[in-house]
């Protein structure tokens, strides 16, 4: 299948910027980095990339595949040519996550916003299962609230997030709950990245337990919970989440370029490169 390339969102205003792709996460798009883009500093050139579980793409192309992760392995890179830093929202920071520890990802400064995470099997039930399942939409309730389509009526966002939850279906629903029953499992002394992680308060999807738990046990991770906030901390907290990202961005240091990449990602070289069959 056919992945869109990653897409220059903003150009940095230096001669020597730290590029920092943005991954949205399952059911996603791009505009939720709009603000945050509109807000980050010029130091940053910032880049974006509809993923294969975009809103409304449907899950035959990729709820199918055993390892969706590939997808972010194969845009991010092994080595830290293409981007030197990398924030991911929810499902794909699960994804993201678990290449880092399996070390498919060269480490690199990332930002974690929302992501899920247990620390044992027990922590799974059969009210877990049902919770997820039987109130999967109410996720994406709130992304319509809080987003663009927060003009619209109620009851018209909430047929969208119906029409969002059977665009995604069984499968997609599958991939992000299997990443989820695996995450006990993820190795977090093997990620070698500088790490922030974000959780919202009210969050009613990610519990703001699963992103604490998750930093806890990686060397170099900071935790921050956000107050007020669900699920999309960088909409509804822009000021906020810019200035966390910002900051630690410019703390972390750059890393090493290395790799046949090393130069300025071009766009058009990633098409031939994402090509999957």
């Amino acid at each position: 299948m056919s992945v869109a390339e990653p897409r220059l969102r903003r150009p940095s205003g230096t001669d020597d910027p730290l590029r920092v792709l943005m991954l949205h996460g399952l059911g996603g798009k791009t505009t939720v980095w709009d603000r945050l883009a509109d807000r980050a500093d010029r130091t940053l050139e910032l880049w974006d990339v509809e993923l294969p579980w975009r809103a409304m793409a449907g899950s035959e192309s990729w709820g199918t595949l055993p390892d969706p992760a590939q997808f972010l392995v194969d845009l991010v890179g092994e080595d830290t040519g293409r981007f030197d830093a990398v924030l991911a929202h929810s499902y794909a920071a699960n994804l993201l996550t678990e290449a880092m520890a399996e070390d498919r990802i060269a480490p690199r400064p990332t930002v974690l916003i929302s992501p899920f995470y247990r620390s044992s099997p027990q922590d799974f039930d059969w009210s877990v299962i049902s919770y997820y399942l039987n109130d999967f939409h109410r996720v994406f309730e709130e992304a319509l609230e809080v987003g663009e389509t927060g003009r619209f009526g109620k009851a018209h966002r909430d047929w969208m997030a119906l029409r969002l939850r059977d665009q995604i279906g069984p499968y997609g629903w599958m991939r992000f709950f299997e990443a989820y029953l695996r995450s006990p499992f993820i190795d977090r002394g093997a990620v070698r990245s500088p790490l922030l992680v974000l959780s919202g308060e009210k969050d009613i999807a990610a519990r703001p337990g699963d992103g604490r738990a998750l930093a806890a046990g990686i060397p170099d991770a900071r935790y921050e919970l956000l107050a007020g906030c669900g699920h999309f901390p960088m909409v509804e907290r822009p000021d906020l989440v810019t200035r966390l990202v910002c900051d630690f961005l410019a703390g972390a240091g750059r890393p090493q370029r290395c790799g046949a990449a090393a130069s300025r990602p071009s766009p058009s070289s990633f098409l031939s490169e994402l090509e999957m069959s």
